[in-house]
């Protein structure tokens, strides 16, 4: 299991690269269900983050495959 650090790291990371890559996706990142806490005092846990993390691989994956740049 990874850590809290290597999920934020993780995280960081897919942000960058949707930010470089893929800007029009940035509009979605407020939007995205596991980003709306359910509870006056959301609890952040190992659980929370990696969902997090999945939502964001799974964006930018899917977008990826289905938008191929021009002269790929």
């Amino acid at each position: 299991m990874k850590t809290e650090d290597e999920i934020n790291t993780g995280i960081l990371n897919i942000t960058m690269t949707i930010k470089q890559k893929f800007p029009e996706l940035i509009k979605y990142l407020n939007e995205m269900p596991v980003t709306i806490p359910n509870s006056a005092h959301p609890e952040i846990t190992i659980k929370a983050l990696t969902d997090y993390y999945d939502s964001l691989d799974a964006l930018v994956s899917d977008y990826a495959l289905s938008h191929k740049h021009e002269g790929e």
